[in-house]
């Protein structure tokens, strides 16, 4: 995990709250829900829509500086803009071939090693439709025995925010089912990538 991040500046979190403030007003956005007190979780965020996604969300971030490391698909960290990536707590996962099942792994491990760590992903894993949500957020939840918190979007009532805590109790299916619930009535910015 990268060693300089954002979150280690004062100017820069103040930086990224006020523009956090400026992009949420002028988009219409209100920030909803509480961040639970707890030291570490893993925070999902969906739908996952839009590149416009990214930037809602770390205005949130930025508006209640949250210390969010994040995992992302290894391209974006490439590339001239590569470095903002690990500098806002990037951490790229290869999505093919041998690193993938590690990377559960490796989440389980950073968790262990830090008294604090929220460790956010977007649980479709592209702004694309899927008919299927991955299933390493909730994988690393168990592993790492941690909640999940079920950050959102929701483009109808111009909502983003953090809903409930929700810790995982194994059985992966009727988890998941449980999870995307809550989801059902939320709408990603661009809708048809649903």
């Amino acid at each position: 995990m990268a060693s300089r991040l954002i979150y280690q500046n004062r100017f820069f979190t103040g930086l990224l709250y006020q523009i956090g403030r400026v992009v949420l007003r002028l988009g219409g956005w209100k920030v909803v829900g509480e961040v639970p007190n707890i030291p570490k979780f893993v925070a999902i965020a969906a739908p996952h829509t839009s590149n416009w996604d990214f930037p809602i969300f770390m205005s949130v971030v930025g508006v209640l500086r949250l210390r969010v490391r994040f995992l992302g698909k290894h391209t974006l960290f490439k590339g001239p803009l590569g470095w903002l990536f690990y500098w806002l707590g990037g951490i790229p996962v290869e999505r093919e071939g041998n690193d993938v099942a590690d990377v559960v792994k490796r989440a389980a491990e950073a968790f262990a090693l830090r008294d604090e760590l929220i460790l956010g992903l977007a649980p479709e894993g592209t702004r694309s439709k899927v008919s299927k949500w991955k299933s390493g957020f909730y994988r690393i939840a168990v592993a790492a025995d941690v909640p999940i918190v079920l950050a959102f979007v929701d483009s109808k009532k111009r909502e983003v925010g953090i809903g409930p805590v929700f810790m995982p109790t194994g059985d992966m299916a009727a988890d998941m089912a449980k999870i995307q619930a809550f989801y059902s009535e939320k709408a990603g910015l661009k809708p048809r990538n649903q």
